[in-house]
Parts: C-alpha cells; structure tokens; sequence
C-alpha cells in the first residue's frame, strides 16, 4: 500500500506457457460438455511480467467478478437458443405421435408441459434481453441481475429439456435423439460460473444490503424527529397503510400495455409483500440473517420471481404496442406467468412468517446431522436384513 503498510490482496495476471514453469494435469473425464477441455494447472516459480497484470495489484477480485458478471449474463442468452431447439424437437414428436387415436398434443398433460416449457422459454429469453439493455445502458454494476438470469436460466433449460424427453417417452432416452447429449451438457450450468446455491444467497443479500441501509436511515430520524419529521410521518403513513393491506397501489399501470394492467397490479403487490418481509426479517435477525439460509434461499427465490416479472411485462409490452403478429401469443403467455409467478412469490414470503414452516426448517437441520454423523440413512432395512 503507499501507506507502507503490507496488505494480502489478489491480482489477476495474464500467464503464458512461455514464461516457464507452467504444466497441467490429464483431462477430466467430465459428464457432458466434453469438448471442452477440463484439467488442472500448476504453477511453480513462474516469473511474470508486471506489464500483464489486469487492471491494479490487488483488483484481482474485482477482475474475477467482472469475467463471472459476462459469463452469467451469457448463459441466458445461450439457453434460450437451447430451449427453442429442444421445444422444436418435442412438438415435431407430439404433433406426430399418435396414441388412443388421436394425435398426443390433443391432451391435457401434453399441452401443460408444451406450454409451460414455452412459458418459461419466453422468460428466460426476456430475462436476457432485459440484463443486455441494461448493460447497453452503461450501467457498470448488473452483478444482481446477471446472477439472476444465471439462475433462472439455468434451472429453465434443465426442465425445458427433462419435460422434452418425457413428451418423446423412450425415443427421448435415446442417444439417437440428441437430448440425452443436451442434459448432460446443461446440468453444469447450474454449477459453474457460481453455483445456483450460492448465488440465491447473493441475490438475497445484495437486496437486504439496500434495505438495511433504509431502516438505518429511518431509526436515525426517529432519533431526532422534529428535525426529521417528513421522513418519520412519511414511513408512518406507509406502514400504517400496509397494516390494513393498503400497498402501494399499482405504479406500473402506466408504464405496461392496457391489456397487461392486471399482472402489473400483481407484481406490484408481490412487492410490497417482498419490502414488508424483508423489514421484519431484518428486524427479528439483524446481521445475524447472513446465517439465515433457509430465509434468504426463499427471499431469493421471491427476488427472482419479481426481476422476471417486470422483463416479460416490458417486453410484451414492447409487443403489443408494436402490433407483432405474434402479440396475442405473448400476451397470454405474460399473464399466466404473472398470476403463477404471484403465487410463488407470496407462498415464499408467507413461509417466512409461518411458525410451522420454521420449525420444520429446524427439524430438517437436525436430520441433516444425523445423517451426516453417520455419512448414510439413520434408519435400517424394516425387514430386519
């Protein structure tokens, strides 16, 4: 430091095998994505150039995180392009099949998992497009919405493809139909690049981090509230309006298409729900909630719900304003999404505040320890062998 003082910090360099010292492992034999080249590397006295370090001694971390930032952000866009593909091959199977006399795509079971495939499809494509609009934008910090599009992409294509392979019955477990190929390529998407477990506590706590900062604001002009009066009546009268199920109202009525009111007054709602949750969470557990994970994985899960919300409503609302033929398509794909996704979101929230839920959290930790005291099952064969 220019301080004089020694601090341990990571710097991010560029290494060439030309500098010496540098050897690698055998590949690993990996489950899918096998033409890409996986092995370990070892260092051993390499001497490298000050002139290839990245950015500043020390800004390794930030280097690292910008390169994680691109390739979460990527991952949307590349499935996306995956899960056409494979929806293309499940309807050419559905609309030709044909079972009891009929073509398979006629039943209700088959219809759910086609649209609920093309649903979340459509989600994961807005989710890209909303990410790279941002990013287009000049915006420089889109760590929060890159991770979850990493997420929901992810998680997206690994059911897309497993309800392809169901629709296909037996053929889709053929290596001759390319989907097998496809799961096992896709199932580490959900792994590198920061695993889904970890960025779903990211996501959590980046969003509390905003906040906590809020409620600290608040109890300082609480603790001078003459000084402060606007800012205590302000969150007084909001409060008392959430008390008697009054929210916000629905403040993107004006920025959604007409037909699309409904599920922005939805989204709007699952919002204030979201706020009023993460006070009180902040409040019962303060820094403590870092600990916290089975609260923060459904914090988490709401957050992703409401970023997914807001990137189909604009983008068929791009749609339907622009008049495109497949407008009307979209639009009833947007609304189911809306009311499922305000589903999902309150049945989160609402675990959060629900004695029996968190008690069964606790239960299941307890359950985890037995089994991993015993590294297997607690309990035996009930046949006595």
């Amino acid at each position: 430091e220019k301080t004089g003082t020694v601090t341990e910090k990571v710097s991010a360099m560029i290494v060439e095998r030309a500098f010496g010292g540098v050897t690698h492992g055998p590949p690993e034999k990996k489950m899918g994505i096998k033409c890409s080249n996986t092995a370990e590397v070892y260092f051993e006295n390499t001497p490298v150039p000050v002139e290839n370090v990245l950015s500043q001694p020390g800004d390794g971390f930030k280097v690292a995180m910008q390169i994680l930032n691109n390739g979460r952000f990527g991952m949307g866009a590349a499935l996306s392009g995956t899960m056409r593909t494979v929806i293309q091959k499940a309807c050419e199977h559905a609309t030709a099949r044909i079972q009891f006399g009929s073509r398979i795509d006629g039943y209700g079971a088959i219809q759910e998992k086609i649209a609920r495939m093309s649903m979340i499809h459509y989600t994961t494509e807005s989710i890209a497009y909303m990410v790279a609009g941002t990013m287009d934008s000049g915006y420089e910090d889109y760590q929060l919405e890159a991770a979850i599009s990493k997420i929901f992409a992810s998680e997206a294509a690994w059911f897309v493809t497993d309800e392809a392979i169901q629709i296909l019955g037996g053929m889709g477990y053929m290596r001759s139909m390319g989907l097998e190929k496809v799961m096992r390529d896709i199932r580490i998407f959900r792994i590198f690049e920061g695993t889904n477990d970890i960025l779903r506590l990211f996501v959590a706590l980046v969003g509390i981090q905003f906040a906590g900062g809020h409620l600290r604001e608040l109890q300082s002009a609480i603790s001078n509230p003459i000084s402060n009066f606007g800012v205590v009546l302000g969150e007084v009268a909001k409060r008392g309006k959430g008390a008697i199920g009054i929210g916000t109202g629905n403040t993107l009525a004006d920025k959604v298409h007409p037909n699309l009111s409904d599920s922005a007054a939805l989204t709007c709602k699952a919002v204030d729900a979201m706020g009023q949750a993460v006070e009180k969470v902040l409040i019962k557990h303060g820094k403590g909630i870092i600990n916290e994970q089975f609260i923060l994985n459904r914090l988490a899960n709401a957050t992703i719900d409401i970023y997914a919300n807001a990137s189909v409503l604009a983008r068929c609302t791009k749609t339907l304003n622009e008049g495109v033929e497949s407008a009307h398509h979209e639009e009833m794909m947007t609304k189911v999404w809306c009311n499922e996704s305000y589903a999902r979101i309150m049945d989160n929230l609402n675990q959060l505040k629900n004695p029996e839920v968190l008690d069964n959290f606790k239960t299941m930790a307890k359950i985890s320890e037995a089994v991993c005291s015993k590294n297997a099952p607690v309990q035996g064969n009930p046949l006595g062998f």
